[in-house]
């Protein structure tokens, strides 16, 4: 779902739930004889990070907000997860995300974070961080949006408050730079949206049943802060998966990016992601919740398939300080808006 991560500018793989920009992170090219590693731009190792954001878009998940009604009864402890990614891009490992979340009743606190290892760490010094909280019912309705990204060079800030999925502010630092070809943002635009780390949430509808096809029948409205797009998810099979913490069935759903406003329509990586078929994500229940959450995601990009995989699965009543090595967990209010094509 792209979801990026996160995510995101969450292109490259969280971004299923992501974006388009696939195009301009060429971090490899392939020869007959070798496979060799370019230079990367602070701005790809920017694309890169929140990609594995947008999973992406996992910094310490603090305690969600108590709700303002009273109760005579004292409340149950929050439902918590952590899930650990690993990042693969053409078969070749680039990196680590850890997402966090902790659920209250019908609230939610999600934090990703992800960092750029091996190679392409050391060149590009690239890790991030995102943050997001709202209520959810059919769908999350986020309240509060932040993602930061970092590399040797940069560091890059969003920051959206909402209102019932409202955008009612929104920051980007530095600003966009505005280009004459950018399809542009309207009002309406942000209205009714998901950012980046939220789209990575899936109540159950349906029936209500976690492994309900349904599940995977639904629209994604994401804005990231500077683009809006539309991720559409289909259902294609459950299957059963066995991994660290989780063993049991995952549904199966591919994924469609559709752009909407904020992007260059005529850029050759926005036009290959509305082209793209090779999109998925595989959902699997948290226990205790009406809550779905990303277990692997897969897109197919110009330079090979972006995978980002669990590689362990925990659950806990009590929210516990997780976070990915080389993260900054006091980063989550800076971070990178994804701008396909450029």
């Amino acid at each position: 779902m792209p979801p990026a991560g996160v995510f995101v500018r969450a292109d490259v793989g969280l971004k299923v739930l992501g974006r388009s920009s696939w195009d301009a992170i060429r971090i490899m090219s392939a020869t007959p004889d070798h496979r060799t590693i370019k230079t990367l731009t602070k701005h790809a190792a920017g694309r890169l990070v929140v990609s594995a954001l947008a999973v992406a878009a996992l910094v310490a998940p603090a305690e969600v907000a108590a709700r303002t009604g009273r109760s005579k009864r004292a409340p149950a402890p929050a439902a918590t997860v952590a899930v650990d990614y690993s990042i693969n891009l053409a078969g070749l490992p680039i990196g680590t995300a850890r997402l966090a979340g902790s659920f209250e009743r019908d609230r939610y606190l999600m934090d990703v974070s992800a960092v750029l290892t091996g190679l392409v760490g050391a060149i590009t010094g690239g890790k991030g961080s995102a943050r997001a909280s709202g209520t959810f019912a059919a769908a999350p309705q986020p309240g509060a949006f932040s993602i930061a990204t970092h590399t040797a060079s940069s560091g890059i800030a969003v920051r959206m408050a909402l209102a019932h999925g409202n955008v009612v502010q929104a920051e980007i630092t530095p600003p966009l730079v505005d280009m004459q070809d950018r399809v542009p943002v309207t009002p309406a635009n942000k209205r009714g949206i998901l950012d980046p780390v939220s789209a990575l949430l899936m109540p159950t509808q349906g029936r209500g049943e976690p492994l309900d096809p349904e599940n995977c029948n639904r629209t994604l409205p994401v804005f990231d802060g500077a683009t809006r797009f539309n991720v559409v998810l289909s259902y294609a099979e459950t299957r059963p998966v066995q991994k660290p913490g989780y063993a049991g069935p995952v549904l199966v759903c591919t994924a469609r990016y559709q752009a909407v406003a904020g992007h260059r329509p005529d850029r050759p990586g926005v036009k290959f992601m509305e082209d793209n078929r090779e999109m998925s994500v595989w959902l699997a229940p948290v226990e205790g919740t009406r809550v779905l959450l990303p277990l692997r995601i897969s897109v197919l990009t110009t330079v090979g398939t972006n995978i980002i995989e669990a590689t362990r699965w925990s659950q806990g009543g009590t929210a516990a300080t997780t976070g990915t090595a080389g993260a900054e967990p006091n980063t989550a209010s800076l971070a990178q808006a994804s701008v396909p094509g450029e």
